[in-house]
């Protein structure tokens, strides 16, 4: 099979996979919004970046030991292959443990130091307490569908998901509507969610023999650093947009307060699909990538970064277009109030102008990491927050206030793409995008 074939097979079920991930906290929002309405929004709007930073910790430990995995089957050197895995297996579980107590313990304070005070405090307090005692299903969950990926088995990781996806929306139906159990209910759907996602991973790995435990006590340190140099990109990408909506939240509360919090939610639920496709695309390429650099081949790799390019951008058109023409409706699905809707309609626009940039720098930042190049995933990782920062300590007091909060998170994603632009060109210039060198 040519790598355009492979590239499709892989690609395909991954942004499925992504995106009902993203989904997952529209599912909450939906039903909690249409229950508490804009307060409701609000606490989970805030909350999500402490749920997101659960799923993040999965994804950069079990993109680091899926990548390693990859190179090294290319390489035709199975048991370090299979050791790899086993190692990010038994720090999925350690990390798992170590977040249930720090978060459940210091939700309240960790809360606060995201925005939320009175009501919404109390409501994303009863959430996130809940998602905290079941962080271990999200980050197995999330770390086996990457091993099962990079076996060659993208549909079963898209499988998983999606009976995931499907209990979250039935327990939350039961939960907050009929027995109308609230924040609760819909933390306690999110998780057992998340526990068929997880269950279903590891029932594959068992019955394909492919769940991998052992590792050589000699060998542990230098695999867990090596998951963690190749995992600290990954775990940042997808960290990064919600350490803009904490920014995002903190300046909004000092500019717009509630409303242009509320106003933010309902708007992050849909754009944050359109980044997890984009995701998607990058981690779906991924194991093509660390194959064909493991194996050396050069002019496949190329083209399978290629492809993603184009199709990243193919897709951040249509999405974009469907976000521009339902703009309106944003703001109903999530019960907002009317003053948020409009505001919402106003907005949207200013956001899609970033979405071809952060196609761009997460295709780039993507191909970085497959190929073992974790210096430059790194820098495209954290310019983004950090820039957003920036332009948000600036912008606003000198050109208008709440709008350009807005916009401070545009001109961040647009200068973040012409650095992966000109590390790309740096890169092909040194003969080492493609290449075999390490960075």
């Amino acid at each position: 099979m040519n790598h355009k074939s492979l590239f499709f097979k892989y690609v395909i079920p991954s942004i499925i996979a992504f995106a009902l991930s993203g989904i997952y906290a529209i599912v909450d929002g939906y039903f909690v919004g249409n229950t508490i309405g804009d307060a409701g929004l609000s606490a989970i709007n805030i909350a999500y970046p402490i749920e997101a930073l659960i799923q993040a910790l999965g994804t950069g430990i079990g993109m680091g030991g899926a990548v390693y995995y990859s190179i090294n089957a290319a390489e035709k050197k199975g048991k370090r292959a299979e050791e790899f895995i086993a190692t990010s297996w038994w720090l999925l579980v350690i990390v798992s443990v170590i977040s249930t107590i720090i978060i459940y313990s210091f939700s309240s304070k960790i809360l606060g130091l995201l925005g939320a005070d009175g009501i919404i405090l109390t409501n994303a307090t009863d959430y996130i307490k809940i998602i905290a005692l079941g962080a271990i299903l999200q980050i197995l969950g999330t770390g086996m569908m990457l091993f099962i990926r990079n076996y060659g088995n993208s549909f079963w990781s898209m499988f998983a998901m999606v009976g995931g996806f499907i209990t979250n929306i039935v327990l939350d139906f039961i939960f907050v509507w009929i027995y109308e159990m609230g924040m609760k209910g819909a933390a306690t759907a999110t998780i057992a969610g998340q526990g068929v996602t997880a269950a279903i991973a590891i029932i594959y790995a068992l019955y394909n023999k492919k769940f991998y435990v052992y590792v050589s006590l000699k060998n542990v340190k230098e695999m867990c650093g090596a998951i963690f140099r190749v995992g600290l990109a990954p775990f940042g990408l997808a960290l990064t947009p919600n350490i803009s909506l904490v920014f995002i939240n903190r300046f909004s509360a000092s500019y717009g307060g509630e409303k242009a919090i509320a106003t933010y939610a309902c708007v992050s639920y849909i754009i944050c699909i359109i980044y997890l496709i984009l995701q998607g695309v990058g981690d779906g390429s991924q194991p093509l990538m660390s194959r064909f650099y493991g194996e050396k081949d050069q002019e496949s790799l190329r083209g399978v970064q290629r492809m993603a390019y184009i199709f990243a951008i193919i897709l951040t058109v249509c999405g974009g277009i469907i976000m521009y023409v339902n703009r309106a409706n944003i703001g109903g699905v999530f019960g907002a109030s009317y003053e948020v809707s409009i505001e919402i309609s106003k907005i949207v626009p200013i956001f899609l102008v970033s979405l071809p940039f952060v196609a761009i720098t997460r295709i780039a930042t993507a191909g970085f990491y497959a190929t073992e190049k974790s210096g430059l995933s790194y820098i495209l990782t954290f310019i983004e927050p950090v820039l957003m920062l920036i332009f948000m300590l600036v912008l606003p007091p000198l050109f208008g206030g709440q709008i350009m909060i807005w916009w401070s998170t545009v001109l961040a994603r647009v200068f973040s793409a012409i650095l992966a632009f000109i590390l790309i060109k740096y890169c092909e210039k040194g003969d080492l995008q493609y290449g075999i060198q390490k960075i």
